[in-house]
């Protein structure tokens, strides 16, 4: 399976704002984007103006990298968006919410997505009562998710628990953070979506 071994912190530099891809280390000051508020690279520094197609660009980059999802991939979602009911943009970004991966990072319970699909490809995720492995799975209303962790785990889980408790919960999920369970009380809509992203400029992209 394809994905990114690069640095994540050079991703969130290169679209100028947190993508919080680096965990709890993204609410410090050691936070890469705090340090050095300019993009990577020789010319990192220097005047930089977009284009429109760039503008575009960047903002596909952007939610992509949030989500933790390649390009095929999301040209996927893409598509299923547009024969969907409803505004495309909006149809996109629900779809990639209700992805596993992300429910188990909204739980709380860990630092970022990457290390949530981690935990769904282990197979310490059960859905429904039943143990599902792929990241990908999309989550349903009424679906249960339940955390089945080692000593080791759970040691983690209540660390990252206690460092993310002030951050804002997600109001499409009930989370039983003791018993590291939650239960999709709805599914999720554009506005439970708090992350900067313009999904037109994407719409407008893939439209030409």
């Amino acid at each position: 399976m394809a994905r990114y071994t690069g640095s994540v912190c050079r991703q969130c530099r290169r679209e100028k704002i947190k993508l919080f891809l680096k965990g709890v280390r993204c609410y410090t000051p050691k936070c890469a984007v705090e340090k050095r508020e300019y993009v990577p690279g020789m010319h990192g520094q220097g005047r930089q103006k977009l284009s429109d197609y760039g503008v575009q660009l960047r903002e596909k980059q952007k939610v992509k990298r949030i989500y933790g999802v390649l390009e095929r991939q999301f040209k996927f979602y893409f598509k299923n968006a547009t024969r969907s009911k409803g505004v495309t943009g909006a149809a996109l970004l629900t779809t990639l919410e209700r992805r596993l991966d992300n429910v188990v990072f909204r739980m709380g319970v860990v630092g970022s997505r990457s290390e949530a699909r981690q935990v769904v490809r282990h197979g310490h995720v059960i859905v429904n009562n039943r143990q599902v492995n792929i990241p990908s799975y999309p989550v349903n209303a009424e679906d249960t998710i339940e955390l089945k962790a080692t000593e080791k785990m759970v040691e983690r889980f209540k660390s990252v628990l206690e460092q993310t408790k002030d951050q804002a919960k997600v109001a499409w999920l009930a989370v039983d953070a003791a018993n590291f369970k939650a239960k999709v009380t709805k599914l999720p809509e554009r506005s439970d979506i708090q992350m900067p992203i313009q999904e037109q400029l994407i719409v407008e992209l893939y439209s030409k």
